[in-house]
């Protein structure tokens, strides 16, 4: 294999009428790789969500170039340029404050955009809080599922809360500083104290902590101290001796099962089916 294609893609960068979607560090600005760089040199614009950040990183690398804002509060109104843009012929780079974008960010709808008009899109790989706070959690990590924000709205947040305590894979969240200590509480609620998880505070960054490694210790580690910056929790899905079924919801079945009309056998007989349980032990249950 030549060297030369280790170091290069399938043409010069940037490409015509190519979305660029780059990501940058997550808080060490020595993360940033050259291929990067030079997209963001050399793009016909830069699509940010916060100018002020992205400017931080040019002036770190001595260069410049044309920056627009593109964040959640004016994205419907600046895709459709930005599509013009492309189909013109010009290079635009997306990026986000930190990290991959549309990853949390409207980079999603960007990118959704442009592969409907048949744009070319190439990612530039970057740091991503997800990743790195899972790889560094020691928590197993060949199988796992990403929830981001989870939502306000209670039920809906709840709903994701009880899928995770039931799940047995591990599980990564993104939450905001000010509402750790209800996340952390809500975990305790629905996953148990003694469930493992750690939380990542500041990753890469000069105060960068890991903290764990269970629910309770978590909370007690926070009780007392004033929360800030970044925070990426990783939790540790169900064993697999934990995963037996909630005895308590196979008896509120059966009682129903019962109500509607069939007998105890019968209703014992199907349970048994769909919870490999014995019949005999939930005919036990009355």
């Amino acid at each position: 294999m030549n060297n030369n294609s280790l170091l290069s893609h399938r043409k010069e960068e940037p490409e015509n009428g190519t979305l660029y979607i780059v990501g940058t560090p997550i808080g060490n600005l020595n993360d940033m790789s050259q291929r990067a760089i030079n997209i963001l040199k050399n793009v016909s614009l830069v699509a940010c969500e916060d100018t002020r950040q992205t400017k931080k990183i040019m002036n770190k690398f001595n260069f410049s170039n044309k920056l627009i804002s593109f964040n959640q509060h004016n994205s419907s109104i600046k895709i459709p340029k930005i599509i013009k843009d492309l189909k013109e012929g010009k290079s635009i780079a997306i990026v986000s404050d930190a990290g991959m974008p549309g990853i949390c960010d409207p980079g999603e709808d960007i990118t959704k955009s442009a592969k409907s008009e048949g744009i070319d899109i190439i990612c530039v790989p970057g740091a991503c809080a997800a990743i790195t706070a899972l790889i560094s959690s020691g928590l197993p990590s060949s199988s796992f599922v990403f929830e981001g924000f989870l939502p306000k709205r209670q039920i809906d947040r709840e709903k994701i809360l009880l899928e995770i305590s039931k799940n047995d894979k591990t599980t990564i969240i993104y939450e905001s500083p000010k509402r750790l200590r209800k996340l952390l509480n809500e975990l305790l609620e629905f996953c148990g104290g003694d469930r493992e998880i750690m939380v990542a505070r500041e990753l890469t960054k000069k105060f960068e902590e890991h903290v764990g490694n269970n629910v309770i210790k978590v909370i007690k580690y926070f009780e007392n101290k004033d929360i800030i910056g970044e925070i990426t929790i990783v939790v540790q899905g169900l064993k697999k001796r934990d995963l037996t079924p909630d005895k308590l919801v196979i008896k509120k079945d059966l009682n129903d099962l019962m109500n509607a009309g069939l007998s105890l056998s019968e209703a014992s007989k199907y349970l048994a089916k769909r919870t490999n349980l014995k019949k005999s032990e939930i005919y036990n249950m009355i």
